[in-house]
């Protein structure tokens, strides 16, 4: 029977992630999940896709603060949240092609993030009043948001998926690769390799029962290539596993790119937690 296997959040985008054993459901997502991003002066995104530095970022969640540890830089505390008033610092944000009201975490935050990444930078948080849509080519009748996310609240994969691909790089004589280069929130067991791409729904039974939609395969840049312990590819396998899927997960619906996981958002259920070891009900869908 299919169930929760793992469970992650990542607070600041494209930085490390944190697994958790039980996590609240927002409508945007988890709680925290790409609360904050890193971004330039102007207030654009950086990302591991050019800097993947950031992946040796690690937060941790320490009552109400966040903290922030990364190799040669003192401990860096940040609140979860903040008192918002007209001397609240503001910026704008841009993620994409989105710009979003967001909250300046202050002078401290920046100054620590430009010595960590040799250049200008500075941490934003998502401000409590704004909203970010997502697509509604792909959520449909369905009026979704998410925060600072690529696109979309939940990344759901198969741990047969990244299983399939590990045979296969072991096969080809490369090291398997563990599922952080993929950057899911939901891991599901107890599904077949790549089912995800033809689940509609996954319900969860509780208090207050939760259903999510899959609504979009999870198209694929180079950070699966990004080892997150190291903040690099790996030097003997710079390429992989970017190769290995091109042989098999070339998706012609998406113009030929990779297609990894899918994106999910939540259809009912925000407000309820969500568990390591809950069972989940899979409801099949076989669409365009």
């Amino acid at each position: 029977m299919p169930a929760i296997s793992e469970l992650f959040v990542y607070p600041i985008k494209s930085c490390g992630g944190i697994a958790l054993r039980r996590a609240l459901l927002l409508d945007t997502g988890l709680a925290y999940d790409r609360h904050w991003m890193v971004t330039d002066p102007a207030g654009e995104m950086i990302t591991q896709r050019t800097h993947p530095r950031l992946a040796l970022v690690q937060p941790a969640f320490d009552g109400d603060a966040l903290v922030l540890n990364a190799p040669g830089m003192p401990e860096l505390r940040t609140p979860l949240e903040g008192e918002a008033s007209a001397q609240t610092p503001k910026m704008a944000a841009t993620v994409w092609r989105d710009t979003v009201d967001a909250i300046d975490t202050g002078a401290a935050t920046a100054a620590w993030f430009s010595e960590f990444l040799g250049m200008p930078a500075k941490l934003a948080r998502f401000a409590p009043d704004a909203r970010r849509a997502c697509n509604r080519k792909w959520t449909g009748e369905l009026d979704a948001s998410t925060r600072f996310a690529d696109g979309y609240p939940l990344l759901v994969i198969g741990q047969a998926s990244l299983d399939d691909l590990n045979a296969r790089l072991v096969a080809k004589g490369a090291p398997a690769i563990p599922m952080d280069r993929f950057r899911p929130n939901l891991v599901v067991s107890g599904i077949d390799a790549f089912e995800e791409d033809y689940i509609e729904h996954l319900d969860a039974d509780g208090d207050t029962p939760v259903r999510l939609r899959l609504v979009k395969l999870c198209t694929r840049c180079p950070v699966p290539t990004i080892d997150q312990r190291t903040g690099a590819p790996d030097p003997a396998w710079p390429h992989e596993p970017t190769d290995t899927l091109q042989t098999y997960r070339a998706n012609p619906n998406f113009d030929g790119a990779l297609t990894f996981g899918n994106n999910a958002i939540v259809v009912r259920g925000a407000g309820s937690f969500l568990e390591v070891g809950q069972a989940l009900e899979a409801e099949i869908g076989f669409g365009d």
